[in-house]
């Protein structure tokens, strides 16, 4: 089959230059590429189909076609333009998928794919105008949902509209009501994503969460090739660096990696190590924030957001007078990343999770599959990751309890590190997910029967602009 993922704010490119570091390429771009690569190992051909940029601040991103080379011809980078040249954040894109979507359909003329995947709001929407157009079916996986984010934020009556300019809440949710609504299923990764997110009020009428056949429960998975036990002559380089710029190379750390956002709870975690001897006279404390190499000397230069959050962690650690027992490290790539789990693993480490809610929870599955025994937020998808005992839930908003569940891990490292390791190979693997994923697009391709491959362009885009008026 040929397969579409629509991800227009996602911004691949061959060297995955930018994965997880920008609020706009965060983990859905892993899962979206990982999920390609294995669909076209099973034998298919996709396109990731995605915005051009051609804007010197971006060079990646301005090749109209484009590939990973493990994976090439068979999987495409497609970047359609729309909305200008210039790079455009995910809040402002909303005004110019229907440019997108008119400008897909001419890229591929009557050599229509099969079936389509749609990634996140945006993606979800441009599914839906693709449907309207040409009457392909699509599956939406909405990552993380735009209700929830408005209720973590505090948005309430005295700031709605202050959010709304910011956020772009009513543009998102409107798109997900309707990507819910004509999907042929809806993809999450737990069961709880399913019942939790999907019955907020706010897609109240759009979905219904008991009707089991509009969901299909897929969990994501690691790409073993990269995140595993055995590594690589690169793991030599990696583990010289480490030895040579770790303040305590050999000691157990508590490891944290992520980005520097508010949600991602580093402060609580932070908190509950500084504030807990039994733990920092352990371990040491190990925070990978891509792109930071001293936050002392650089928290000027960052962005206002990454300053809020940062600075109070600073502030914990001096006041605990523990800048000898914490690290930051600058890890610029997914292949180092995995290379410094191994070498902490070795060292009886565990890998922290603190955020206030993890929809599914990629990083600590890769940290597993690597060696590392896990303690994870219970609010999400790890509290069914772990839900074996394999790894250790803490609330997030509890140091106590956080402090309780490090001093655990730490206790049970060898034990939790060899049951997680096992639990992501048993379940969590891409080519798992990929099977599963093809289940539902089979099923999907037999069930729509409006799909017209020979549709003339000009009707196409008629069709849309018909939609749209609704």
């Amino acid at each position: 089959m040929h397969l579409v993922f629509f991800n227009p704010q996602g911004n691949f490119d061959r060297e995955d230059s930018y994965l997880t570091e920008h609020p706009d390429f965060g983990g859905q771009l892993v899962y979206v590429k990982e999920l390609a690569m294995a669909m076209v190992d099973a034998g298919h051909n996709a396109d990731i189909v995605t915005r051009q940029i051609i804007d010197p601040e971006w060079p990646e991103f301005s090749t109209a076609i484009d590939y990973f080379e493990t994976h090439a011809p068979d999987l495409r980078i497609v970047r359609i333009p729309c909305g200008g040249p210039a790079f455009l954040a995910k809040e402002q894109l909303w005004d110019h998928l229907p440019e997108f979507i008119e400008r897909t359909i001419r890229f591929y003329g009557h050599n229509l794919p099969d079936f389509i995947t749609t990634h996140y709001a945006d993606g979800g929407l441009c599914g839906v105008l693709m449907q309207a157009a040409t009457g392909l079916g699509f599956t939406f996986t909405g990552h993380s949902l735009g209700a929830q984010k408005l209720d973590k934020l505090g948005t309430d009556s005295s700031n709605v509209d202050e959010m709304e300019a910011k956020f772009a809440f009513s543009r998102r949710i409107d798109a997900e009501r309707l990507a819910m609504e004509r999907a042929f299923k809806i993809i999450t990764s737990t069961k709880q994503e399913r019942i939790e997110q999907y019955a907020h009020p706010l897609y109240r009428g759009a979905v219904d969460t008991n009707d089991e056949q509009k969901f299909s429960v897929i969990p994501p998975g690691v790409n073993v090739r990269m995140f595993n036990t055995e590594g690589s002559e690169a793991d030599l380089g990696v583990e010289k660096k480490l030895r040579e710029s770790l303040k305590n190379p050999d000691l157990p750390h508590l490891l944290i990696s992520s980005r520097i956002d508010e949600k991602k709870n580093i402060g609580n975690a932070v908190a509950a190590y500084c504030g807990c001897p039994g733990i920092h006279r352990r371990a040491g404390l190990a925070i990978c924030a891509r792109g930071i190499d001293d936050p002392y000397e650089e928290i000027d230069s960052l962005g206002q957001e990454e300053q809020q959050v940062l600075q109070p962690i600073l502030d914990t650690i001096n006041a605990a007078d523990l800048r000898e027992r914490v690290e930051f490290l600058n890890i610029p790539s997914q292949a180092e990343l995995a290379a410094t789990y191994r070498y902490f693993a070795r060292r009886r480490s565990i890998f922290v999770l603190p955020s206030v809610y993890e929809p599914f929870g990629l990083a600590p599955i890769e940290a597993a599959a690597c060696g590392l025994a896990c303690v994870a937020t219970k609010n999400g998808g790890p509290s069914e990751i772990f839900e074996d005992g394999s790894g250790v839930l803490v609330d997030p908003f509890d140091v106590p309890d956080i402090a309780r569940g490090l001093l655990e891990g730490l206790s049970r490292q060898e034990e939790l590190a060899e049951r997680g390791r096992l639990r992501v190979l048993s379940k969590y693997t891409w080519e798992k997910t990929a099977a599963l994923y093809l289940e539902v697009i089979r099923e999907g391709v037999e069930s729509c029967p409006e799909r017209n491959p020979d549709l003339p362009e000009l009707n196409a885009l008629e069709r849309i602009s018909a939609y749209l008026e609704q």
